[in-house]
């Protein structure tokens, strides 16, 4: 097969394994920068080019699309898609899954569990809000967040109205969640491909610090998940309509709650702490599933 990786760096970890996981297991590998691409519009023949030239022969592609480029990232594959070239993660879903209100309300909707959470932009009524998710301590986060930016921890109602004053002045949209404190800063990282989730590990944050992100210092290991933890990551996977997906827990004492569903987690971490070859796994599933056409959506959406 022919595949491409969407990605802006070919030096990456995560961009770097799947190649030599697609070489290994003797296919064409192509690394293609989603942002340098171009394409035109038309109804019977339509085409990305690349460096001048049309692409041509792909097979299947695995979108490794940035938050920060989500927009003409998608606008890309579903350019593919209308191809009809096979896509591990379709267009749509990686749009869902980037929406933060969108997705929190879509996993509501099938019954997952989640933080309580409150969405505003300039609420009339701050107490309100902050009394919807059962009061301080809260999370705050921005929805145009990504790994850990724009969050922040406001211990006292004080400090929320704060923060939440600043975020309305920036005429942000944001959301506020109830703070799951038993969860300890630490956060469980599942690797969903297709139907079961194929590498865990636990993230947690360094001293002082309630984000787990590895980049913020957090340190990660392997980790057994329950039954229903594996049940609701998977699930989560399906209702974003991703094949593969880092979906993100905490562990509250009324069950597992999902912060994130990711469409492009990253490799690294689950590697290096479960010894699992993740990104062989991913080529494993592309080999068993990708055919010309094979999209769900064809480009709609």
């Amino acid at each position: 097969m022919k595949l491409g990786i969407l990605s802006t760096n070919r030096n990456l970890y995560s961009t770097r394994r799947l190649v030599e996981a697609g070489e290994e297991r003797g296919h064409e590998v192509r690394v293609i920068n989603h942002k340098r691409c171009y394409m035109n519009i038309v109804s019977h023949n339509p085409q990305i080019h690349y460096n001048g030239e049309p692409i041509r022969g792909i097979d299947a592609i695995i979108p490794r699309i940035g938050a920060s480029v989500s927009f003409y990232g998608t606008a890309v594959v579903r350019q593919f898609e209308m191809m009809g070239v096979y896509s591990v993660n379709e267009s749509v879903a990686i749009t869902r899954s980037r929406d933060k209100l969108r997705a929190s309300q879509l996993l509501s909707r099938k019954g997952i569990g989640l933080p309580v959470t409150g969405f505003a932009s300039a609420p009339g009524d701050t107490d309100d809000l902050l009394e919807l998710v059962g009061g301080a301590p809260v999370v705050i986060k921005l929805l145009e967040g990504t790994q850990g930016v724009g969050v922040v921890l406001a211990e006292t109602k004080k400090a929320a109205e704060s923060v939440i004053e600043a975020f309305r002045g920036l005429k942000a949209n944001f959301m506020v969640q109830e703070f799951i404190k038993e969860a300890g800063g630490a956060d469980l990282r599942c690797f969903v491909i297709g139907d079961r989730v194929v590498a865990s590990m636990m993230r947690q944050g360094r001293e002082g610090e309630f984000r787990s992100n590895l980049h913020r210092g957090g340190t990660a290991k392997l980790v057994k998940i329950t039954p229903e933890e594996r049940s609701t990551a998977v699930r989560s996977a399906r209702v974003m309509g991703l094949n593969v997906a880092g979906v993100d827990l905490l562990r509250s004492n009324h069950g597992p709650v999902v912060m994130e569903v990711n469409s492009s987690p990253g490799l690294e971490g689950i590697e290096s702490a479960t010894g699992k070859d993740v990104a062989g796994m991913i080529i494993e599933f592309i080999e068993k599933n990708a055919r010309h056409g094979k999209t769900r959506t064809r480009g709609r959406g």
